[in-house]
This record gives C-alpha cells, sequence and structure tokens, in this order.
C-alpha cells in the first residue's frame, strides 16, 4: 500500500492534495488565503466608509441645527410632524382626499433601513388612502426611493428627482419646491414622509401635511390683518410656497443626517461582521495547513520506513 506513495514522492503527493480537497467540494488552502486577502480588503473599504459617514454627518447635523429655526415657524401653522406609525393607527384623517405625497430617500444605497422604511411606509400609506377614498400622487426625491416604489406604487410616481446634490441647501430646496408645485397645483394638501433623525443612533419615519392657505371660509388664514382682497390672495400665496420650502428643506436635512447616521452604523456592523469572517477563514486556513504538513510528514515517515524495511 506503500509502494505508490513512495514511488510519486511526498513533494508529488502534495501536489495531489488541492485537487483531492477540490474534489470532495472542500476549499484549498489557496482559495482560503484568497478568500481572507478580499475580505480584508472589504474590511478596509467599510471601515474608510464609517469614518467618511461620521465626519458628514457632524456637517449634516450642524446644518440641521440651522434648519430647524425653518421649522418652528412653520409648526405654528401647519402643525408639528407626526409618526407614520401613528398615522396607520388613525388612519391618516388628517390627510386631505385630494393629495401629493412627497417621500424624501437617497441616491446611494448601503445606508441600513433608511429607504426601505419609507418606500414601504408610503406603499401602506397608499393603500390605506385607497382604501378610504382619497386619491393620491407622488413626487419621489431620491433613486432609491424611485426604483423600490416603481414596483408597488409605480402607477401613481408622477416626477422624480435623482442624482439630487449634496449637501442640501436652500437653493436646492426652493428648486425641488417648484418641481412639487408644478405636478401639486390641483391638490388640496402636500403630505411630505422623511426620516426625521433623533440621535446618531435612532432615527424615525414621520409625515406632516401642508395645506393651502385660504382667503376666505372658516379655515381662511390671517384673519387678524386686513388687506385688500387681491393682495391678501397673492400674499397668502407666496407665504404658502415659502413655507413648503422651507418645510421641505427641514424635511431634506432631517432626511440627510438619518442617511449619515444609518450608514455608519451599517458600515460599523459590516466592519465587525468581515473582522469574525476573516477570523472563521483564518482558523480554517490554519487546519487545512496543519492538516497538508501532517499529511506530508506521514507520507514522508511511511516512505522512509518502506525503504528501510
Amino acid at each position: 500500500m506503500l509502494a505508490p506513495a513512495t514511488r510519486l514522492g511526498a513533494r508529488n503527493v502534495s501536489r495531489m492534495l488541492p485537487k483531492a480537497f477540490a474534489a470532495r467540494g472542500m476549499a484549498t488552502e489557496k482559495q482560503l488565503f484568497q478568500q481572507i486577502t478580499s475580505t480584508k480588503n472589504i474590511m478596509k473599504i467599510t471601515s474608510s466608509m464609517k469614518m467618511v459617514s461620521a465626519a458628514k454627518l457632524k456637517g449634516d447635523e450642524n446644518r440641521l441645527h440651522a434648519a430647524r429655526p425653518f421649522n418652528k415657524w412653520g409648526e405654528n401653522i401647519s402643525g408639528e410632524a407626526t409618526l407614520l406609525e401613528d398615522g396607520f393607527g388613525s388612519g391618516f384623517e388628517d390627510i386631505p382626499d385630494n393629495c401629493l405625497i412627497v417621500p424624501l430617500t437617497s441616491d446611494k444605497g448601503l445606508c441600513g433601513g433608511v429607504n426601505s422604511f419609507i418606500s414601504r411606509g408610503i406603499r401602506d400609506m397608499c393603500k390605506k388612502l385607497d382604501a378610504d377614498g382619497k386619491s393620491s400622487n407622488i413626487v419621489v426625491i431620491g433613486d432609491k426611493g424611485r426604483s423600490q416604489m416603481r414596483r408597488t406604487v409605480g402607477e401613481k410616481i408622477k416626477i422624480s428627482a435623482t442624482e439630487v446634490v449634496t449637501p442640501y441647501s436652500f437653493d436646492l430646496a426652493s428648486a425641488i419646491t417648484a418641481e412639487v408645485l408644478a405636478a401639486g397645483n390641483d391638490y388640496s394638501g402636500i403630505c411630505l414622509v422623511y426620516n426625521q433623525f433623533v440621535n446618531s443612533a435612532t432615527y424615525v419615519q414621520v409625515y406632516k401635511v401642508l395645506k393651502p392657505m385660504e382667503s376666505t371660509g372658516t379655515d381662511e388664514a390671517m384673519v387678524s390683518y386686513e388687506f385688500e382682497p387681491d393682495i391678501k390672495n397673492e400674499v397668502l400665496e407666496d407665504l404658502g410656497e415659502y413655507m413648503l420650502c422651507s418645510q421641505l428643506y427641514h424635511a431634506m436635512m432631517e432626511a440627510a443626517a438619518s442617511e449619515q447616521s444609518a450608514r455608519m452604523a451599517a458600515m460599523e456592523n459590516a466592519t465587525k461582521n468581515a473582522g469574525e469572517m476573516v477570523d472563521s477563514l483564518t482558523l480554517q486556513y490554519n487546519r487545512a495547513r496543519q492538516a497538508r504538513i501532517t499529511t506530508e510528514l506521514i507520507e514522508i515517515i511511511s516512505g522512509a520506513s518502506a525503504i528501510e524495511g
């Protein structure tokens, strides 16, 4: 039984071992080494992306703090944002019968559930509104949200804004507001849906309904001021546009901070998982290497013993 191994030699046997391992579906040393190297490279990338997101998050937090005054005066008119899950409990009673929904998502991925939570919420919201006999259409901001919502509520999407320049600015919010108003002149309300930043580890999904300012009737705005009818209509129209722009700007700042915090957490988890995978692959590699060395030693000793015998 030892004669074939003796004739082949220990070196030739060791060359045959990887083929034998591959035939049984086991990874060879070379394959394990390549996996370890590639996983370490991925770990370096995810670690770098985490640090980049942490730096961007600091800037987004500063811009968010600067944008909150724009939100304060608007809250006095439109009210505070409502948690999306609370809206499902109340049946979205505050949303008018004919509404334009504006969800804010990101253009880039690798940021956890930031986009999927919004897309799932929009899908369920539209289903609930349709069941209640309310009509709705969508103007989606962000490429990831567009691709996800196109599969479920694609017939409701009127326009989409993708490849939005970051970091967001008030000028950008003004340009998007113009597009939203162009698509939403015939609607009785605009509903912003976005991720609200809580802290670096938490964000929640909220929505805010913005209704046009009426110059007459029970919902008349600015009743304490006296205007000529034509002037009042113009003032309320301009004020309504500015309120929508300021609220959209604040929502974009909230969404940007939530995106970076989620990406930072996702890259941290990815780095941790890659490290655990490297440890596991290294253990397999060491075992395979030890098995090969042990087999070679056995073959050498057996061959020497056969020669001596």
